[in-house]
């Protein structure tokens, strides 16, 4: 008998749509009255207002619906694709000029057998990301290269997509300041961002904690023996495909530290540049500079419509990324046609990752579509309404689970469901800090693992990981961080 073989995540992926286009035909499709609300201009649901649609305004998703999918999730996230597309050229520009395996050398030999303090360090600081500005997307820049300097230090893919995903994801779910989720959700709720900040503190530290230590103990067993790695059986592949300069000592040249110095400031002003700073600190001084070079003569009309840092998003990003490759081969005094052939094989390598991206979208355009995701929430709001405080907590939190998968975007669940859930928690004598802490912390969970994810699916691409790998890999930590969080709720609302 033929052994079974999982799908590639092309077709789980476009699977997944199927399935939820024909949930459209069960589950009906229904739409809560809405407002505008004043701070954010967003139209919010009206909580007790929800009325099914009558039969002749059902949209039940068919084939047609189903095979646009895709197509209108790749409209929806062209932004996103674009990004990977240019970064992808990116990537392929720094790589020709042989920097980053230059540098992976001289990293390695400097570690000398301390390798495995990456792991913390790095988790440490993608979490911070994740917890202040909800790092996400963003982190697709960086497979393509902590992949080769884990490889090169005896690890595995697998343990740097856990470094990465793990760390920037558990940032997420014990997001303190994240605008887009906590931000978001606060403002919707009606309280201030301070408001549960030491409970979302002790969920941050003691979730990554658990996680550091278990990408560490996983990575210590990979190192010890190659064959306990989960994709020990693509070892000599991809480490052919991610070391395209093994076994070359490359000296590390002065063009190659200019280039790697260019390369480190683009990541600097990417984090820099997303950060809201202005909006949500009320830190203006890139609002400042740019005002005060605005008004400078000649110069200011020379620069033009500059965007400080703090409101960029993925086209300034691509621009960066875009003009910080010419710069490089500039430094490394590439010719026109070397560069452009350079940056377009790069831009073709990450292809793959950037339909991924799209057709993962998709799910989210066929479940809107189909009229689903009001319904789901609906029956939320009447499960919840009578519940105990404690039985309310740990109830909002395994009812954030599915609808996260549902809705994988942090800012469109917190959209979608605090005007209704957290008038629900003053009926329940539950802080609505508590529904904020368990909306965000059940969203980081499924979002470390939910194949609606275009960051992690595109980041699985990128490390030529099966998604089923990952998922055994990793679902005895989400599992064992989803108790520890459930226990950190009932806590809280038992002592408050």
């Amino acid at each position: 008998m033929k052994k079974f073989k999982m799908p590639t995540a092309y077709t789980l992926l476009f699977l997944i749509i199927v399935v939820i286009a024909a949930l459209t035909w069960i589950v009906p499709g229904g739409q809560y009255d809405t407002k505008v609300d004043k701070a954010s201009g967003e139209e919010i649901p009206v909580a007790g207002t929800y009325h099914q649609l009558p039969t002749d305004k059902q949209t039940p998703q068919g084939v047609w619906e189903v095979v646009n999918a895709p197509i209108n999730g790749f409209f929806d996230a062209v932004d996103i694709a674009l990004f990977v597309l240019v970064i992808g050229g990116f990537l392929g520009v720094v790589m020709k000029t042989g920097a980053i395996d230059a540098g992976i050398t001289r990293v390695i030999r400097g570690l000398k057998g301390r390798e495995h303090l990456l792991i913390p360090i790095l988790m440490t600081l993608f979490a911070i990301g994740g917890t202040t500005y909800g790092m996400a997307e963003e982190t697709i820049a960086f497979y393509p290269i902590l992949i080769p300097v884990l490889i090169a230090a005896g690890y595995d893919a697998l343990t740097a997509v856990s470094i990465i995903a793990i760390g920037a994801g558990i940032g997420c779910l014990g997001s303190t300041v994240n605008p887009f989720a906590t931000g978001i959700a606060s403002g919707f709720a009606g309280i201030s961002l301070g408001e549960g900040m030491g409970l979302r503190i002790i969920i941050l530290v003691i979730t990554l904690i658990i996680a550091i230590v278990f990408v560490m103990r996983y990575a210590k067993k990979v190192k010890d023996d190659p064959s306990k790695s989960l994709i020990a059986d693509m070892k000599d592949e991809n480490e052919k495909h991610f070391l395209s300069q093994k076994g070359e000592d490359l000296e590390f040249t002065g063009k190659r530290k200019a280039v790697l110095t260019v390369f480190g400031i683009t990541f600097v002003i990417m984090i820099l540049g997303v950060i809201p700073w202005a909006a949500k600190f009320n830190i203006t001084i890139f609002e400042d500079l740019v005002t005060g070079l605005g008004k400078i003569p000649v110069i200011g009309k020379v620069l033009g419509g500059l965007i400080p840092l703090g409101d960029w998003w993925f086209g300034e990003l691509t621009m960066l990324f875009l003009v910080s490759s010419i710069i490089i081969a500039f430094i490394y005094k590439m010719g026109e046609e070397n560069f452009t052939s350079t940056f377009i094989d790069g831009a073709r390598d990450l292809l793959g990752v950037a339909i991924i991206i799209g057709i993962s979208r998709g799910i989210t355009v066929v479940m809107n579509a189909g009229g689903m995701t009001a319904t789901v929430l609906h029956w939320g709001e009447g499960a919840l309404e009578h519940l105990g405080s404690v039985a309310f907590t740990n109830i909002s939190y395994l009812f954030f689970l599915p609808l996260s998968f549902l809705v994988p975007s942090t800012s469109g669940l917190a959209t979608l469901s605090m005007p209704i859930m957290a008038p629900l928690a003053d009926f329940a004598h539950v802080g609505r800090d508590i529904v904020i802490t368990a909306y965000q912390s059940a969203s980081g969970v499924i979002n470390l693992v939910t194949p609606t994810s275009a960051v992690i699916m595109g980041a699985l691409a990128i490390a030529r990981i099966p998604y089923s790998t990952y998922l055994k890999h990793v679902w005895k930590l989400v599992l064992l961080i989803s108790i520890v969080i459930m226990v950190i709720l009932s806590a809280a609302v038992m002592m408050s």
